[in-house]
């Protein structure tokens, strides 16, 4: 799957916004997976034999990519194209349109649209595949926002990541692709973009999970703010009606 990026950028300034939990209330590629998982009793019983082991990797960040990638290769052992992905993809958001339409937050696009009229240079830096998030996008008509994300190759019979867009990658990532700049604002909901929160000028942190928000008090600059844009079972100030 490759990772192409709109290199026409705005006038104005830097905005990234990460995109699961943040515009979206949900992690997007977890959800691809579980659809698939549970279809197929096979791969429902390989996820129940693994999941001891690695379900409690994934809340630790040192073991998170390896816990995630076992559930990965669960979810798409089989696929042996890049391109058999974005198929997938292409599947899952076709038949799942409402329960995805309900996930997206709409105080989230409010500000996202913000940036946009305002001729802020806006991308979406995501963990889940780019592909995902565009389809995901196009349903409030924002497909040509860049999106920065996972890359895959097939491994292993299935497909895994090449290069994670995670933590200190995803600044990484973000600058190899042409985004150089400095960011005036980023927004996420996740300690593993504290790299990205912290090199904004303004870091806004929304929907963050109740146990990090001290995490995030003490890292970030007093004053930042820490808001919710709709997500149950998050912390935040909440935004909004």
């Amino acid at each position: 799957m490759m990772n192409h990026t709109t290199q026409t950028q705005a006038s104005g300034e830097l905005v990234v916004f990460d995109f699961d939990h943040t515009l979206y209330d949900g992690d997007s590629f977890t959800d691809l997976l579980k659809w698939r998982i549970v279809r197929s009793p096979w791969r429902m019983l390989l996820a129940l034999l693994i999941a001891p082991v690695c379900a409690p990797m994934i809340a630790f960040l040192p073991t998170r990519r390896r816990g995630i990638s076992a559930f990965v290769w669960v979810g798409t052992v089989g696929l042996h194209r890049r391109r058999d992905l974005d198929d997938l993809i292409d599947a899952y958001v076709l038949k799942n349109q409402q329960e995805i339409r309900a996930r997206l937050l709409p105080e989230a696009f409010k500000v996202f649209h913000r940036h946009r009229q305002a001729g802020d240079t806006v991308i979406v830096a995501t963990g889940a595949p780019p592909e995902l998030a565009r389809a995901i996008l196009g349903f409030v008509a924002h497909e040509d926002v860049p999106v920065i994300g996972t890359l895959v190759e097939p491994k292993f019979g299935a497909i895994g990541a090449l290069r994670h867009c995670h933590h200190k990658m995803k600044m990484q990532m973000i600058r190899e692709a042409g985004f150089t700049q400095p960011i005036a604002c980023a927004y996420s909901d996740s300690s593993a973009d504290l790299p990205l929160l912290m090199a904004a000028d303004k870091p806004v942190v929304v929907n963050p999970k109740a146990a990090s928000v001290g995490l995030f008090q003490r890292k970030l600059p007093p004053g930042t703010p820490i808001l919710n844009w709709g997500c149950p079972g998050r912390a935040g100030q909440p935004v909004g009606d």
